[in-house]
């Protein structure tokens, strides 16, 4: 698959999950791009997988490619982003995930950063905006 094709393929499925939860995470995209399964995704959270890349389907040019494409989506969206910290689920002390092998400081931000829409002063979030009701006390059904 051509970087130009990788970078469609990003546009696209970053296009549907935004519209679907109203911010995009790389997990999301990775998971939606099939190049790593829900599955793969919880192992990793419960600390069964030591980093994410390991599980990944494809070399690390292109994870880096699909990581910079979804950061070129959203910059040309005007979307927000936002740093987040991924912390491991289940028993026991969290511990911060590596997504990384490296466990490079920018690699692991690329990963790490999600893509929030601006709302503007004074609007209402968009009906199937969840992300902004939760953040504003909305109950939300799924």
């Amino acid at each position: 698959m051509s970087k130009k094709d990788i970078e469609k393929r990003v546009f696209s499925c970053a296009g549907q999950v935004l519209y679907e939860k109203g911010y995009i995470s790389p997990i999301d995209i990775l998971i939606k791009m099939e190049r790593i399964t829900p599955k793969q995704a919880e192992d990793w959270r419960f600390k069964r997988i030591p980093y994410l890349e390991r599980v990944t389907i494809g070399n690390l040019s292109k994870l880096n490619h699909i990581l910079k494409s979804l950061a070129k989506f959203a910059r040309e969206r005007n979307l927000q982003p936002s740093k987040r910290v991924y912390m491991s689920w289940g028993k026991g002390a969290k511990q911060r995930l590596r997504f990384s092998k490296s466990d490079s400081p920018y690699m692991e931000e690329l990963y790490s950063t999600h893509y929030v829409k601006v709302q503007k002063a004074g609007s209402q979030p968009m009906e199937n905006d969840k992300s902004a009701k939760a953040e504003q006390g909305g109950i939300i059904k799924s």
